[in-house]
C-alpha cells in the first residue's frame, strides 16, 4: 500500500485524509465503489467512526472525486515525462507500457482503480478513462507514429485499441491472478505483441 500514497498530492492534504483515500482505494479496488461504506472506510483507515470522516470529506463520491483526480493527474504527469525524454513514438509508447506494468506491480490498487472501475456510474461528471488527459496524450503518440511511418495507416483510434487491448488484457489477467507470476515477466511479451499489432512492416 505504500506505494499508492505516491498518487496523492501530500502538500495539499493532511494524514488523516491520505488515509482516507488509501483505505478507500484499496475497498473500491476489492470491493467496488457500491459494496463499499463509509464505516468500511473508517475501519480499513483506523478511524474510530464516519464523523470523522465528514471532517475532510462530504461523503462517498467526494473521496472517489479525489481518488479520481490525483491519480489521473499523477498519470498525466507521468506521460509528460516519458514524452519529454523520447523523441520517437515508439519509444514515447514503450516507455507507456512500461510505467503501467511497474504500476501494477507496484501500485495495484491503483491500476485496478484505473481499468476496472466504472466512472460513469458513481462519478457522471468525470471524464472515461480513454477521454483522460494521459489516455489522450497516448493516442496522439499513435497519430504521430502514423504521420511519421513508424506506425502503418490505419485509423488512430483503431490503433489505439489494438495496441492497447493486448497490454489491457495482460494488466487485468495479472490483477485477475489469471497470469500467476510477476507483472516484469510478461513485459516483453506483451511490448511485442502489442507493438506488432501496429508497426509499419
Amino acid at each position: 500500500m505504500d506505494q499508492e500514497i505516491e498518487f496523492f498530492n501530500a502538500s495539499i492534504i493532511t494524514t488523516t485524509s491520505s488515509e482516507i483515500l488509501i483505505a478507500a482505494l484499496k475497498l473500491f479496488a476489492k470491493k467496488g465503489y457500491f459494496n463499499t461504506s463509509l464505516t468500511d472506510i473508517a475501519k480499513t483507515a483506523n478511524i474510530k467512526n464516519t464523523s470523522e470522516i465528514y471532517q475532510h470529506y462530504t461523503n462517498k463520491q467526494v473521496i472517489a472525486a479525489q481518488l479520481y483526480a490525483d491519480i489521473f493527474a499523477n498519470l498525466n504527469e507521468s506521460i509528460d515525462e516519458i514524452w519529454l525524454k523520447n523523441d520517437k513514438p515508439s519509444e514515447q509508447l514503450r516507455g507507456t507500457v512500461d510505467l503501467l506494468f511497474k504500476l501494477t506491480e507496484d501500485a495495484p490498487d491503483v491500476m485496478r482503480f484505473l481499468l476496472n472501475m466504472k466512472f460513469d456510474e458513481f462519478l457522471p461528471d468525470e471524464k472515461p478513462l480513454q477521454e483522460t488527459a494521459a489516455f489522450s496524450k497516448i493516442y496522439k503518440i499513435i497519430q504521430a507514429g502514423i504521420a511519421s511511418g513508424e506506425i502503418r495507416n490505419i485509423d488512430p483510434m483503431l490503433g489505439y485499441i489494438y495496441f492497447f487491448g493486448v497490454v489491457n488484457a495482460t494488466l487485468q489477467g495479472v490483477l485477475a491472478g489469471v497470469l500467476d507470476k510477476k507483472a516484469d515477466t510478461y513485459l516483453l511479451q506483451t511490448w511485442l505483441a502489442a507493438w506488432n499489432g501496429i508497426v509499419k512492416k
